[in-house]
């Protein structure tokens, strides 16, 4: 009886594996597909953003009516001062009408069309707070809401910072500050942080400091005392 019951328990176990392995190579394949456009319209056009109506064949073999708003894309500066034993970013509050509240942000902006991403980062942070910095590097991207916003935003990280004249947009109402990591992260932890790309960008810069990275290259550095807050 038991080595029945071995044989049967043996026999139903390769059945389900095979039925997995079958599921997820049918997983893999579909993920290879591409999805085909059937028909788009632009139904809304404004100055900063479009939305079109798409009639698409996605990948896993669902056709569907996906509305998009498109964007040209905006770029999002980290900048951080390292003078002190522990670093600072530059952070903005300013009045944002889609959230109706005042927001603590990172500086951001648009893409225009036809600028390169570290130009437009570059004018950025100059514009709304008036910094330049001497070394520049992107260190992620990512989609804002990929669920019906084409949207991406590029992070780049900016040390060497100088100081300056700010140079804002006329609607633009900017207050900056420098706040110690430690206090951005408890920010971002509390809540008090509700913007995602600081979110985001915040996380990354204090498990850089965890690990002992150079925020110049990216790779480990030594230790120097007081010089990385553990």
């Amino acid at each position: 009886m038991n080595r029945v019951a071995n044989t049967v328990l043996y026999i139903v176990v390769m059945r389900k594996s095979a039925r997995s392995k079958l599921k997820s190579d049918k997983s893999v394949v579909s993920s290879r597909r591409k999805a085909r456009l059937i028909s788009s319209r632009i139904v809304y056009r404004g100055p900063v953003f479009w939305v079109t109506t798409d009639d698409v064949l996605e990948p896993g073999g669902v056709r569907a009516r996906r509305d998009v708003i498109h964007h040209t894309g905006s770029v999002v500066v980290l900048a951080v001062e390292e003078t002190r034993s522990e670093p600072r970013l530059v952070l903005e509050r300013q009045y944002r009408h889609a959230a109706n509240d005042y927001l603590w942000e990172l500086p951001a902006g648009r893409i225009d069309p036809g600028e390169k991403p570290l130009s437009a980062a570059r004018r950025e942070l100059l514009e709304e707070t008036g910094y330049t910095a001497e070394r520049w590097r992107r260190i992620f991207k990512f989609y804002a809401s990929p669920g019906f916003v084409a949207e991406t935003m590029s992070v780049y990280l900016a040390t060497g910072l100088r100081a300056g004249q700010a140079q804002p947009e006329d609607d633009e109402v900017i207050h900056k500050r420098l706040v110690p990591l430690s206090t951005a992260l408890g920010m971002v932890l509390s809540g008090t942080v509700r913007d995602a790309k600081t979110i985001a960008s915040v996380l990354w810069l204090d498990h850089r400091v965890r690990e002992r990275c150079d925020l110049r290259s990216a790779q480990p550095r030594a230790e120097r005392s007081g010089s990385l807050r553990k």
